[in-house]
């Protein structure tokens, strides 16, 4: 069979500080659009590419325990949409549509290992890469598996107009909860406060003082934080909880490209308080992906919870697409369109 070209995005070299497009090149390589004999492997033409804030970490010479770093040279990965053009495996077929981790590039042979068919197609394909994708479990095990959220209590949510964000603060709403979320910019507030129903929102580039900010939302103090941003947004939440709070820790998006870490002041109050802070990893809940699908697909039909995505086209704008989640740039789930079925 005759190869054909597969445009990919490869990083150049390893990473320091706060990415940028230059770290990353577009190559075009070639691929032969079959399995090789005795694989178990599956082909696929990738259609969406998630940007995600982790990825960052992996471009660095010594990435976080357990997770693989990128190699210079070689195409980045992280999750995406895509169908399957040809398969060693008996659980896939060509023509199906699929989820999980790929390569950023146009066609890809990976292991099915981390792979899920894509089964409901009445909603945005794309929206597998978000809300229905590693995000939206994301939001889901972290709140409720380790939120344990009663109706009433108090949520603040960082970072609430990305990805996970957006999709915690309207759980917390279906759920009974006042919720509250910061962001980088007055379009992002507008966005949380008039789309996605959010109580109270407000842009933390304006506060310069995060522990009175959090008092005036939270008088009564804090049920249950979702971390997604760590450093001085996290000194001022401990100061601000509530005893027996919870804090599920799913990033820390502040602290990724720094040479030197901030020090967190306050921790002597998650004993005060009693407060349960834990970091999760996505993968260890989605033994529960079905669960999810049934809590979330209806509510998304009935248009209950809703998802806003930006869009970059191509693979050429990946690198940009990318480097932008760093600066604020998205608002919204970002997106890399590759092709379209």
């Amino acid at each position: 069979m005759a190869q054909v070209r597969n445009k990919q995005v490869v990083l150049r070299d390893y990473v320091s500080g706060f990415p940028k497009e230059s770290d990353m090149d577009i190559v075009e390589g070639t691929i032969e659009l079959k399995v090789p004999e005795g694989y178990n492997d599956v082909l696929l033409k990738n259609l969406y590419l998630s940007c995600d804030p982790y990825m960052v970490a992996l471009m660095r010479d010594i990435g976080p325990e357990g997770f693989q770093n990128y190699t210079p040279g070689s195409p980045l990965t992280g999750y995406g949409v895509s169908k399957v053009i040809e398969s060693g495996h008996p659980n896939y077929k060509k023509g199906d549509l699929v989820w999980g981790f790929t390569k950023w590039e146009e066609f890809s042979l990976v292991s099915p290992t981390l792979l899920f068919k894509i089964e409901h197609t009445d909603v945005p394909l794309s929206y597998y890469t978000g809300i229905l994708g590693m995000p939206g479990m994301t939001a889901y095990a972290g709140f409720f598996e380790l939120g344990s959220p009663k109706n009433g209590e108090n949520v603040f949510v960082s970072a609430a107009s990305g990805a996970v964000g957006q999709l915690v603060g309207q759980f917390a709403k279906l759920t009974g909860c006042y919720v509250v979320g910061s962001a980088g910019s007055k379009e992002k507030v507008d966005l949380l406060k008039n789309k996605l129903g959010f109580d109270e929102a407000f842009n933390y580039k304006e506060e310069s003082d995060l522990d009175a900010t959090l008092k005036r939302y939270f008088p009564e103090g804090i049920d249950i934080y979702f971390e997604n941003v760590g450093g001085k947004t996290l000194d001022a939440v401990l100061l601000n909880m509530r005893v027996h709070g919870r804090i599920p820790v799913c990033g820390m998006v502040s602290q990724y490209n720094l040479t030197q870490p901030e020090s967190v002041t306050n921790l002597a109050h998650i004993i005060f308080k009693r407060v349960l802070m834990q970091g999760f990893i996505v993968n260890d809940f989605y033994h529960l992906y079905p669960k999810f699908l049934e809590f979330l697909l209806p509510h998304i039909r009935e248009g209950k919870v809703v998802y806003v995505e930006d869009r970059d086209e191509g693979l050429e704008n990946g690198p940009a697409a990318l480097v932008g989640l760093y600066s604020g740039r998205n608002v919204g789930k970002q997106v890399l369109v590759v092709a379209r079925d």
